[in-house]
């Protein structure tokens, strides 16, 4: 990919990947230049989300990104919070965020996922207004979904490293596995909020 294939993919969106009724709607921030030119999400070689997911137990195998259409046999897809692609997510305004979330929430209403994992902490705290998050399970709900905020797996995110991402993840695999229909869309789900 050359440095002008890249440029030219910015502000690019990616189709999501998606269906209804998804155990788990992965949540990235935004996608990337190489997301933009590839249309494949989590493309940028140094993004470790397709490892992750494998580590954790989501995959049987690690898959690459041009078969992200492969997830949807597990019950899993991708969407983002802001839809266009840039070189930096420091690029997009706290606007675009909140923006976002809207989005999001009327998304997750219509597919009505289970689970919505965003990967990003500091977009899940602009785009919901929830300045306190922590890593983990959130009590609040997205759509009638549970809410998990995972780690970014972006090369650029070093206080993480894969086994630790792939322990985080783990744990939200857990929880969908243990409880695989929480609560009724109302925000009554069970669990106990741990959060690391």
């Amino acid at each position: 990919m050359t440095p002008d294939e890249l440029q030219a993919a910015r502000d690019r969106t990616v189709p999501d990947v998606v269906a209804g009724g998804l155990r788990v709607l992965f949540c990235g921030i935004n996608p990337s230049l190489m997301t933009g030119a590839t249309g494949h999400h989590f493309a940028f070689p140094g993004n470790r989300f397709w490892p992750v997911l494998h580590l954790s137990g989501f995959t049987p195998r690690q898959l690459r990104p041009a078969e992200q259409s492969e997830l949807l046999q597990y019950g899993l897809g991708i969407t983002n919070v802001v839809a266009r692609a840039t070189a930096r997510a420091d690029e997009l305004s706290a606007e675009e965020f909140r923006a976002g979330g809207d989005i999001l929430t009327a998304k997750v209403e219509k597919l009505r996922p289970q689970w919505l994992a965003v990967v990003g902490i500091t977009a899940y705290r602009t785009a919901f207004g929830e300045r306190r998050a922590h890593i983990g399970r959130q009590e609040r709900t997205v759509g009638g979904a549970h809410v998990w905020a995972l780690p970014n797996p972006s090369g650029l995110n070093a206080h993480w490293t894969a086994q630790s991402m792939a322990a985080e993840y783990g744990r939200l695999r857990r929880a969908v596995t243990a409880d695989p229909h929480p609560g009724t869309g109302t925000g009554t789900g069970t669990g106990s909020g741990t959060k690391t």
